[in-house]
């Protein structure tokens, strides 16, 4: 054959390339001819098509990389030349059949053995890797003859070297800079398929992961597999370093370090992206269109890196016995993967994805709808010339496979959420402050109304009692009217009779007559006016009785506003009950809202429960008193310790609160004890079932336990038991939280120790589990590593000796449980009771046989606290019955 002879990937013979078939020689994902742009910003404009299922065509791009000879193949082909000589500039290879004989390939890129690992990265994972933050999944993968530099490829750290760091090192380098640590979420598994079986490199216990295939849509998961989140660089470096020392290797007469499984490191990254603006045109004026808001949605997409075990000959490599078995599952495994591609490039009905655990895990990058890279590692001997062509040919066949991208984006429920959340409070504070106003204005125009009414009453008494007044006088003005009359008249007929008499003794008798007639006229005048004054008399007997009845309905007034004034006496009683409940409430909420703010600036709340179910501290930031101290300052403790027995439940609840309240703060502790605030609120306990009631007094008697002095008062007035029946009883998680905090409390007692477990408050901490809330959780995790702890100062005193009590309980299966809960105040104390209760050297074989040891060797190494994992290290390395059992297991720390 010529020596620009080209062959064929089906029958060994190569077709040639002709130049209408020949590919963009740029490395990145070719899109429509007719962007121009590059590859990221073309993913980006075809996001929205992606998402809507119609996808990206992109073929799968490979890049050809030639080792440089070594020591060994510099002495033993001194005299040969090397088998392939490469075009990088025309992106070609040719392989050298003899002198005069060669046969020349195309690949995407051609790297020389002087490529630096950065231009390697540039050239075939950079592409892939901002697809793969635009929202597409992606691969990368490295294939070829053992020793050719696969790791060194992709999983080269470059600690020493920045340099020489590989493309894992620097594909997360790059995701970690372009994304939001606020926002988006990044984690990796690192695995490895060793003779068939999936194993995680970051939790060597964990060697037989299943895979798991989405019915619906074919995706393949690992949900058995670890996944770490990475926050910066650091940390991702320490992971590999922990998968690499657990990766397996041997020596072998082509490799001292050579692979013996596949290593595959897959990214998980989550953002949050918001979708486009959909313009809605207005159905009255078409040219006016209302703009809706863009959706949130997340992008899930995935980056796969893998690192696959070299292939070799059993005859050059010299494998034996177990590694013979390798050397095979690997070829398999290799040929399983060569097959499915022959199909994929021939575009064969049946591709056989299922022949191995690798090809099922890459069904997404050949074919599927992944951007996938491949880079072939080849070495310059003539020595191996046949796998070197078999290397190329894989290449030249993955280089017809063609995949369709595709973004997975969903609607992001948590960011709409949290967004109605925070409307939602804004309209309730909202509601909240017209609400107020309007009750504000009612009360303002009831106070108005009834001055208003009041006044009215007082100008009417006022007129009644001028106008009685009135009549009375007029009344005694008549009658001496009448009187002055009556003698006026009197007088008259008087002087008429001396007149009369002279008249008789000198007149003539015709003016007697006149003076008669005349007479007689005076006494019908003097009847007539006598009549009229006895009908004003009558007139006035009539006046002065109605203003007699309407003094009777005066006094009948007098009387009502009398009793109205006795029920507003008792109204004001009840009134000053309530202005002590809420000006109570007032400085509650107050206070609430200052320690929250406190709180949040300081980074969580503290130990302390009160009534209202917020933490609260003994004085304010400047050193003043709380509110509720000077509520009690105001008040009184007696008076609020009076109003527990109020028959008002309301008044009772506001009352307990306040209760609560005082005792978070320790300076009133004391007042509270000795006003029997503590006997009150253990009958509470015991009396009422009312929720409220009972969640607010057990969370005073939390805050009250918190003090050494109390807790055996406490104990001697049977609250221990009383905890425990509560803790039995209560559904609602406060209540449960409350009662928890409380145990938690006297749990860190040496003293009650045999006390809390023969009244029952072990087995009733335990049993709150039953929550599930992690609220809850954490409070029996607390009381657990109080209790714990305590059994551990007293047996290194030397004052108890046997297992610990909580192992008795049956405590230990939930620890180990719990000891990597998701939750980190619930895991930091677990992880306090596994070391406190590892300390005493009785406790160690229940513990081995519970599961305890992987978790205190966990501890050790994953714990993100430093105190506690000296503290495991140092408890492990300090028993004998630990040491012998992890050289059994062969765990080293």
């Amino acid at each position: 054959m010529a020596s620009n002879g080209y062959r064929n990937g089906n029958k060994g013979a190569i077709k040639p390339l002709a130049s209408s078939n020949v590919r963009s020689s740029s490395f990145k994902s070719r899109l429509p001819p007719s962007s121009n742009h590059s590859s990221g910003s073309a993913l980006r404009r075809s996001s929205s098509a992606g998402s809507g299922g119609d996808g990206v065509p992109g073929r799968v791009r490979v890049a050809v990389r030639l080792r440089p000879r070594n020591a060994e193949e510099s002495i033993a082909d001194a005299d040969f030349a090397d088998c392939v000589e490469l075009q990088p500039e025309l992106k070609r290879l040719k392989l050298r059949k003899n002198n005069w004989d060669s046969e020349t390939y195309e690949f995407d890129e051609v790297l020389t053995e002087f490529a630096s690992q950065k231009r390697v990265y540039e050239v075939v994972a950079k592409p892939v890797v901002e697809s793969v933050l635009d929202g597409y999944n992606g691969t990368v993968m490295a294939y070829g003859q053992t020793g050719t530099g696969k790791t060194f490829t992709l999983g080269r750290l470059g600690e020493e070297d920045t340099s020489a760091r590989g493309i894992m090192v620097r594909s997360m380098e790059e995701i970690l800079a372009n994304v939001s640590p606020e926002i988006d979420s990044v984690s990796v598994s690192y695995l490895q398929i060793y003779m068939e079986t999936i194993q995680d490199l970051l939790d060597p216990a964990n060697d037989n992961i299943s895979i798991v295939e989405d019915p619906r849509t074919g995706d393949v998961s690992l949900p058995g597999a670890t996944h770490v989140e990475i926050r910066h660089e650091q940390s991702f470096l320490e992971l590999l370093k922990l998968g690499e020392a657990h990766r397996i290797a041997a020596n072998t007469k082509l490799n001292t370090e050579s692979s013996r499984s596949h290593a595959i490191l897959m990214v998980h990254i989550k953002r949050s992206v918001l979708g486009e603006e959909v313009s809605i045109p207005s159905e009255t004026d078409k040219s006016s269109h209302f703009v809706r808001p863009p959706k949130p949605l997340v992008r899930k997409s995935k980056l796969v890196l893998v690192d696959l075990a070299g292939s070799e000959r059993v005859q050059k490599s010299g494998s034996e016995g177990h590694m013979l078995e390798e050397a095979k599952s690997i070829n398999l495994s290799l040929s399983a993967l060569g097959k499915c591609i022959n199909a994929l490039a021939e575009n064969s009905a049946h591709v056989p994805i299922r022949d191995s655990k690798l090809t099922r895990l890459l069904r997404d990058s050949f074919g599927g709808t992944a951007r996938t890279s491949l880079i072939v590692t080849i070495g310059p001997s003539p020595r191996h010339r046949g796998e070197t062509a078999s290397t190329i040919l894989f290449g030249q066949r993955a280089m017809k496979v063609e995949n369709m991208l595709k973004i997975k984006e969903e609607f992001d429920y948590k960011s709409l959420a949290r967004r109605l959340e925070i409307q939602l409070d804004k309209l309730i504070a909202e509601n909240e402050r017209q609400q107020k106003a309007f009750d504000d204005e009612v009360e303002r125009i009831n106070l108005e109304a009834q001055n208003r009414v009041s006044e009215a009453e007082r100008n009417f008494t006022d007129a009644l009692e001028k106008e009685r007044l009135k009549c009375q006088m007029e009344y005694m003005e008549s009658v001496k009217m009448l009187e002055e009359k009556m003698i006026e008249n009197q007088q008259k007929h008087g002087c008429d009779g001396f007149t009369k008499d002279k008249c008789n003794g000198e007149g003539s008798g015709s003016s007697i007559a006149e003076d008669i007639a005349e007479v007689k006229k005076l006494l019908e005048k003097e009847a007539h006016m006598r009549k009229e004054a006895e009908k004003e008399v009558n007139k006035l007997k009539s006046q002065l009785g109605q203003c007699t009845d309407a003094g009777a309905g005066v006094d009948g007034e007098i009387l009502k506003l009398q009793i109205a004034l006795e029920d507003e006496v008792l109204q004001k009683r009840k009134l000053e009950e309530e202005i002590v409940i809420l000006r109570s409430q007032m400085l509650q909420l107050t206070f609430e809202a200052d320690q929250m703010r406190r709180c949040l600036s300081r980074g969580g709340p503290g130990n302390a429960y009160t009534g209202l179910d917020s933490p609260m501290s003994q004085v304010s930031d400047n050193g003043h008193k709380t509110p509720v101290s000077a509520l009690f300052d105001q008040v009184g403790v007696q008076k609020v310790l009076d109003l527990l027995e109020s028959e008002d439940a309301n008044v009772r609840i506001h009352a307990v609160k306040v209760v609560a309240n005082l005792a978070a703060e320790e300076a009133n502790q004391e007042r509270i004890v000795e006003a029997g605030g503590l006997t009150s609120l253990l009958m509470l306990l015991r009396s009422y079932e009312d929720e409220t009631v009972r969640r607010v007094a057990a969370g005073a008697i939390a805050n009250l336990a918190m003090n050494e002095a109390n807790q055996e008062l406490i104990m001697l007035q049977g609250g221990i038991s009383l905890l425990s029946i509560t803790a039995s009883d209560a559904e609602d998680p406060q209540t449960l939280r409350m009662v928890a905090g409380a145990i938690a409390n006297l749990c860190g007692n040496d003293k009650l120790q045999a006390t809390l477990r023969s009244e029952g408050g072990i087995k009733a901490l335990l049993g709150m589990v039953r929550c599930g809330h992690p609220d809850v959780l954490s409070q029996v995790a607390r009381g657990i590593a109080n209790f714990a702890k305590c059994e551990s100062r007293a047996s290194t005193n030397g004052m108890r000796s046997g297992r610990s009590l909580l192992i008795d309980e049956g405590a230990l299966p939930w620890i180990v449980q719990n000891a990597n809960n998701d939750a980190a105040p619930i895991r930091r104390h677990i992880e306090l009771a596994l070391c406190h209760l590892a300390q005493h050297e009785v406790n160690a074989k229940d513990m081995i046989n519970g599961g305890a040891l992987w978790e205190l060797v966990r501890i050790t190494r994953d714990c993100s606290r430093e105190d506690i994992r000296s503290l495991a290290r140092r408890t492990l390395n300090s028993s004998l019955v630990f040491r012998a059992e992890m050289r059994r297991l062969r765990i080293e720390l």
